[in-house]
């Protein structure tokens, strides 16, 4: 396989590009091309006459027919991750510390082992319900939107699904609610049991080769900031 080549007009295409990509990031990022924005029929990406944003209403879809991890993790932009790259990504992302591990050696704020831990004893966990629990409120604790997107990045949390709200009639409104997960929670043994199986090094080497096929022409500093 080479190059990044897709067009999506459905929900299937979506599935199908992160099935065949492993790493497809939603939004328009350094690289150029490398994003689902930029193949997307642009009825698929807005359509004030036909639904709406269809995109964002696929997302908790391909997550739950995928089983990928999805979340954001390069650039702090969304992006999809399939199962398999993920625990590449997540173990050279680790540096091959779990989260305690990483805490107790003075390697993460105490801000984000108190948000790991009410993800992870509660996971999944809808953002508005776990907003409310950590008091992550205006005149409560403050930096929710920083620690959430670093446990993503170090590959630790994950968004699981998008899950809509619906009013007394069972009719569905609003945006999509963000559910929030370990990986070890979502993939479960899958993820567990393979995560720290090589050394964090050899993954990063894995995914700059599989990015660097799915992107010839960039150069290979472009695709090691990416990766940063």
């Amino acid at each position: 396989m080479s190059g990044f080549d897709f067009y999506i007009e459905t929900k299937e295409d979506m599935i199908n590009a992160v099935e065949t990509y492993g790493i497809v990031p939603l939004f328009q990022n350094s690289l150029k091309g490398f994003s689902i924005e930029e193949h997307v029929d642009p009825n698929a990406w807005y359509s004030a006459a036909d639904d709406g944003w269809k995109v964002w209403e696929w997302k908790g879809p391909v997550i739950r027919e995928s089983g990928c991890a999805y979340g954001k993790f390069f650039e702090k932009k969304a992006c999809f991750i399939s199962k398999e790259w993920y625990l590449d990504f997540a173990n050279y992302r680790r540096d091959g510390y779990d989260f305690d591990t990483l805490y107790d050696c003075g390697l993460a704020y105490r801000g984000d082992k108190i948000l790991y831990d009410l993800i992870s004893n509660n996971a999944p966990i809808l953002s508005k319900r776990l907003k409310q629990i950590g008091n992550y409120r205006k005149d409560g604790v403050k930096g929710f939107d920083t620690m959430i997107n670093r446990l993503q990045a170090k590959g630790y949390v994950l968004i699981s699904d998008f899950v809509y709200m619906r009013d007394k009639y069972g009719m569905q409104y609003g945006w999509g609610v963000a559910e929030y997960s370990t990986p070890e929670a979502f993939m479960g043994e899958d993820f567990t049991d393979l995560v720290y199986s090589c050394e964090p090094e050899e993954s990063y080497q894995k995914i700059f080769e599989h990015i660097k096929q799915l992107n010839p022409n960039e150069s290979d500093e472009a695709i090691k900031r990416f990766l940063k």
